[in-house]
This record gives C-alpha cells, structure tokens and sequence, in this order.
C-alpha cells in the first residue's frame, strides 16, 4: 500500500493474509450468506468440507499412535500412565454428569417444548430409522471388544481411534520393557514420523476456510434460517447451556491448575472457529494436541486423555441430550416425575459413552432414553430431526473445551503439567528452548522479532509485536524470514 495510507488500514488489509483465524471467521460469514440467497448452489458445495475432513482423517490415527508411544517411552513408567487413564475416567464421569444436569436444570427453568402440544399420532419413526441407518448402540461387551484390535493395520484401516490407542500402549509398554536395548534405535524413528504427521496437518490447515465455507454454506442452504425461527427457543437454551457449563469448565480449571480458561481460548481460537463451521472434532484434534504439548502438557496425557474424551467425555453431547429429552416430553404434553428424570440421567450416562462414530447416535441415545421412561412414544424423537444438525456446532465446541480442561486437569494431578511454560504460553509470551522452534501465543512457530516500523511502531506479525511464520513445513519454520511490508 501507499505511505500515505494509514498503518491501521495497511494491518486491516493484511489480516486476511496472514492470519488463520481471520480467514476462517470470513469464510464462516460468506458461506451463511450464500447458503441464504444460494441455497441450490450451496448444495453442490458439500465436498468443500467433506474433502477437508477427509484429509485430517488420514493423519489422526498415526499421530495419536505417535504421540502416545512416545509419550510413554519417555515418561519411563507404565504405572504412572495407567493413574492418567484412571483419573481421566474419574473426570470424565464427574464432568458427564455435571453436563447432564446442567442440562436438565436448564429444561426445567425454560421448558423449551412447552405448549407446543404435538400429537404423538402424527409422528413416526421412520425419519429417526433412516437418520441411525437402522443402527444401536454397543453393549458394554461390545463396546469393550470392538476396542480391542483384530489386526495391527486393520486399527489404521478402520481408523478406530480406541485401537490405535491400544496399540500405541502396547508399543509405548514394549519400548519400556526393552530399555536401552532396542528403543534408542526405534525412538528417534516415532518422533521423526510424529513430526512428518505435524507437518503434514500444516499443509491440510491451509484448507480451513474452503472447508469453513463449504460447511456453512451447506448448512444454512439445507435447513434454511426458518428452522432456527421455529426452534428458536431450544437452539437459545441449549448454546446458553453450553455456556453456563462452559463457564463452569473455567472454575474448575482455575481451581484446579490456577490457568484461565478465557486465555487459553485466545490459544485456540482458530481451533476453536474452525470446530464451529465444520462441526468436527476431527478436523481440528491434532493442532489441538500439538498446542496442548507446547502450553507444557506431557505427551502421555496429551496423547492418553485427549483421544479417549471423544468416548468418555462428550460434555456438549450430553448437554444436548438431556435438554432434547425434556424437550420432547413438553412438546407431546408428558410430564415428567423427579424420579423419571433421575432415571434420564442414569440411563444417559450409559448411553451416552461410546457415541463417537455411530450414525445418528445422539437420536439412538435419545430413542433408548424414552424406551427406558415408557412414558414419551417413541416417534417423539423426530422432533429434533430438524434441529439436530444446528446443535452440532455447540456439542462439538463444548466437547472439544471439556476434554482440554481434562488434559490440563489430569495432568496437574499427576505432576506430567509444566504450569511456568503453560502460564507463559497463554500469557503470549514466546517460548525459546534448546533444539526446539520458538512459539507465539497463536501456537505456531516464530521466526524471530520483527523490527518495528517508525510509522507505526510494530512489526508485522500477531497482537504481540512477534512475527509469526505460520503453517509452514517443519524444516522452513527455522529459516523462513518474516514477511516485510
């Protein structure tokens, strides 16, 4: 730009160039634009956000592999990994069922399907039928064996994430039994795949916004802004919910580690902007591990936790279906007892653990809650079937931040947090450590600092002044210079 052109236009210009979270907050909002006045046209942009998700799937089980083995290879102790995964559990229930309630007590004071008076008659199941592919939810013996591995490739294959983690146990255990025989040899070669994995997931983010785009544009074009008119008051309560239970999470997380909740969104806010337009988890899990491990988290908790809360701990999930259960009930006019509601959450704690993965697993939950109750018929269920994929959004971000408060949580318990760095990495300070590339609070590596210009007074780069490189290839992110004006 011109000299003449004030420094604040010149950095507003840049913005979309050089950062992430810009670019996908721009596409977030074209992609419902389009979606509204395009809705055919949005249609056909399905495989935008398709191709995406796609492609993060491909790197998600090698790179929980990785970072599990090694973490456990390097903890030096099989003992103090199995504490992680017990007290983990500990707070995935104690966090489940805090969601449960929530949800609940929510429902109760708002009574979304209040006078809505459905007539159970004109309702049936085979909407629901064709939403879960005719489809249940495992057993617990189910549950448990189908995280058993048949075969060692055949984990990758399915891309069963419980498997690979299996696996990555057994290796992890294995390289500890050998010690110094055989895992200076193999060690070096996990990391080193671990870091092509990191690499590659760099390359595929720059896709974030064309997948952004897609995703909302498909979805706004599908079901219309009507449907969030009709359903006006459930889509209120339950993203309020979420961020009742949201500020919950920052309680706890405060207590618990004295880090807040708030500066740790400003961590991963692309994270967290790119979770909310495609309404994936996966999309977003590994740069969420790899900025956990550099905010000081140890890679077995990292790689332990993190992966197993998207079996155990769906926060947003079970927000949703204790809220959509009392919303049903209201709507065909059933009231329903204390007692009944006690039985909700029992049976939702055990119907909602193992949902990751199954097709319509939110409305098997809710249809395996109402047969349960013998009070709600069962094709009540499709009440939601026209809401449900809205609500994605909130179930996957509020999943996403429960499940990192249980990294940060787990691992203070167990002494694998280095609370300095975690402070200092969310306070934005740049982290420069032997042998390691320096990070900026967004996360990413950093070149160096920019010098400032005297027309403005700031280097290019993020709020901090740091010039930041970012999703570039491991081997440039060290040499790569900051881009000039």
């Amino acid at each position: 730009m011109p000299p003449s052109v004030p420094s604040a236009l010149r950095r507003v210009a840049r913005m979309p160039r050089t950062s992430l979270f810009t670019q996908v907050l721009c596409a977030l909002v074209l992609g419902i634009v389009v979606g509204k006045f395009w809705p055919g046209f949005a249609a056909d942009l399905q495989p935008l956000g398709d191709g995406f998700t796609r492609l993060i799937k491909t790197v998600i089980s090698p790179l929980v592999f990785c970072v599990v083995a090694v973490g456990i290879a390097k903890a030096g102790d099989l003992k103090a990994f199995g504490r992680i995964g017990l007290k983990a559990l500990v707070w995935f229930e104690v966090a489940s069922t805090l969601a449960l309630l929530v949800g609940l007590l929510a429902a109760n004071v708002v009574q979304p399907g209040a006078g809505m008076h459905v007539d159970p008659a004109t309702l049936s199941t085979k909407a629901v039928d064709a939403k879960t592919g005719g489809g249940s939810l495992p057993s617990t013996t189910e549950f448990v064996l189908d995280a058993l591995p048949t075969s060692f490739i055949g984990a990758f294959a399915q891309n069963s994430l419980l498997q690979v983690l299996v696996l990555a146990c057994l290796v992890g255990a294995a390289l500890l039994h050998l010690g110094h025989t055989m895992a200076p040899h193999v060690l070096p070669a996990v990391e080193q795949a671990q870091e092509i994995v990191f690499t590659i997931v760099g390359f595929v983010m720059r896709l974030a916004p064309i997948a952004v785009f897609g995703a909302m544009a498909v979805l706004v074009g599908q079901y219309g802004l009507g449907v969030m008119e009709t359903y006006a008051k459930l889509i209120v309560l339950c993203y309020l919910a979420a961020a009742l239970f949201i500020a919950l999470l920052a309680v706890a997380l405060r207590l618990v580690t004295g880090l807040s909740l708030w500066k740790f969104l400003r961590y991963i806010r692309e994270e967290m902007l790119l979770a909310l337009g495609t309404a994936s988890t996966e999309s977003v899990l590994p740069r969420v591990m790899q900025k956990l491990r550099r905010a000081g988290a140890r890679d077995d908790a990292v790689g332990l936790v993190l992966p197993t809360g998207y079996s155990f701990n769906l926060d947003g999930a079970s927000l949703y279906l204790s809220i959509g259960t009392l919303f049903i009930a209201q709507a065909v006019g059933v009231d329903l007892s204390l007692g009944q509601q006690i039985t909700v959450v029992v049976v939702l704690m055990l119907t909602s653990k193992g949902m990751a993965g199954i097709p319509g697993s939110a409305f098997l939950a809710l249809s395996a809650t109402a047969g349960s109750l013998g009070a709600i018929p069962a094709g009540a269920v499709a009440l939601l079937l026209g809401v449900d994929r809205i609500m994605d959004s909130m179930r996957v971000v509020t999943n996403l931040l429960g499940n990192c408060v249980a990294v940060f949580a787990v691992s203070r318990w167990e002494g694998a947090l280095d609370l300095e760095r975690a402070k200092r990495v969310l306070d934005g300070e740049v982290i420069v450590e032997a042998g390691e590339t320096p990070v900026s609070v967004e996360g990413m590596p950093v070149a160096h600092r920019a010098p400032a210009r005297a027309d403005d007074g700031e280097a290019e780069g993020d709020e901090h002044g740091v010039g930041v490189v970012a999703d570039l290839p491991a081997d440039e992110q060290a040499v790569e210079p900051v881009r000039r004006r």
